[in-house]
């Protein structure tokens, strides 16, 4: 009989984005790989067959206090009944809650152990009193449904270790892909600038992200005013879908930006835009560890980010780039317009910086979890 893991999480692709290369290391270690998760994405999409075994959809959804959760704990506590898996490992809050709290007489039953990689708590420093008063509470009362609870920044892991009733271990994300992202040759990139349409002589300036509230995008734009002062062959592209389309394309054209602002929409091709951009500037107002900084900094690029805690864990003030003050379109311009001016100057630090964040290195501490090192 083959052993068993299960990974869940709210929504599926969550796990296609975040975990395949976690569900390949277990295939490859002998583990037949089940998913549950509520399928989110369409059938021809074909991201939930690899490295999967078996998918189960389940109808978590995000509010805690949706009537569906009930009959996903029902649905799930029925698969845990069918199956004996040696490891149970759950992310996002909501999925992980309902997982953990289904999952704990397995724990006592059979010796299953539960992790919960926690991908950015949403209680943070400087995080809204209300997160403190209603998410700190949870999550503490979790842990003790939880064998091990899997932080990926610094910040977390010193409150977590502290105050929860679990094991708490600190993880270099989940992983940015070394073999997809990497830096390109001069002649590559200017190859690359005219395939994607660019002149050889236009600064790029890359944002990456989900359009909405969050993300911010619109600081960027506003601080393009400045830079294209200094730099009028500037372009800022930013890449990604969401409900703020309208309202970003309706500030572009209120600031007559149209021709030095593009929106990209979703694409699978990121990589290529973050081989032929000078820099990757990021302007949310919280995160957890990002992934599109990663793979910036895989590439060499320096970063332009806005001052929260998964920033801070990537960016090193003034050495390879600079955190600002999140709605401070001006203060962006002043660092995207210094950046610009000695870009090269970034490139080593980008890349001695993301060294433990690459997919080979948190492989390696994922088998320590999972004692395959052994």
């Amino acid at each position: 009989m083959s052993k068993k893991v299960l990974l869940t999480a709210t929504v599926l692709s969550h796990i296609c984005q975040f975990h395949k290369p976690l569900a390949k290391m277990l295939q490859e270690n002998g583990y037949e790989v089940h998913v549950a998760a509520r399928d989110n994405l369409s059938e021809k999409n074909g991201l939930a067959a690899e490295y999967v075994d078996r998918f189960f959809n389940i109808p978590f959804e995000r509010s805690p206090f949706s009537s569906k959760n009930i009959k996903a704990y029902r649905e799930l506590s029925k698969i845990l009944k069918e199956n004996d898996y040696e490891f149970i490992h759950c992310n996002t809050p909501v999925g992980g809650m309902v997982t953990r709290l289904a999952a704990n007489k397995y724990r006592k039953k059979n010796g299953t152990k539960v992790f919960y990689t926690a991908h950015g708590f949403h209680f943070y420093e400087g995080a809204p009193k209300k997160n403190w008063i209603i998410y700190y509470p949870i999550e503490k009362f979790m842990s003790r449904f939880t064998d091990t609870l899997v932080t990926i920044t610094t910040e977390d892991y010193n409150l977590s270790s502290k105050k929860f009733h679990c094991k708490v271990v600190h993880i270099h994300g989940v992983g940015a892909n070394s073999a997809k992202f990497h830096v390109i040759s001069d002649e590559e990139k200017a190859s690359l600038k005219s395939e994607l349409g660019y002149k050889e002589n236009e600064k790029i300036i890359l944002n990456v992200g989900e359009l909405n509230a969050n993300k911010n995008q619109a600081t960027a734009i506003h601080a393009m005013k400045k830079v294209l002062e200094e730099y009028p062959d500037s372009k800022l592209l930013i890449a990604g879908n969401g409900d703020k389309l309208q309202s970003h394309k309706d500030l572009i054209k209120e600031l007559d930006l149209n021709g030095s602002v593009e929106l990209l929409g979703y694409t699978t091709e990121i990589f290529k835009y973050m081989n032929i951009c000078d820099l990757l500037v990021a302007c949310s107002f919280r995160e957890g560890l990002p992934l599109n900084l990663m793979e910036a900094m895989l590439c060499g690029k320096p970063i332009i980010a806005s001052n929260n805690r998964g920033h801070r864990e990537l960016v090193d003030n003034g050495k390879n780039g600079f955190l600002v003050s999140v709605t401070n379109a001006e203060e962006y311009a002043d660092k995207i317009i210094k950046v610009l001016g000695d870009s090269d100057y970034y490139v080593q630090n980008s890349l001695d910086k993301v060294e433990m964040f690459k997919d080979v290195n948190v492989l390696s501490e994922l088998k320590d979890l999972y004692k395959l090192n052994e």
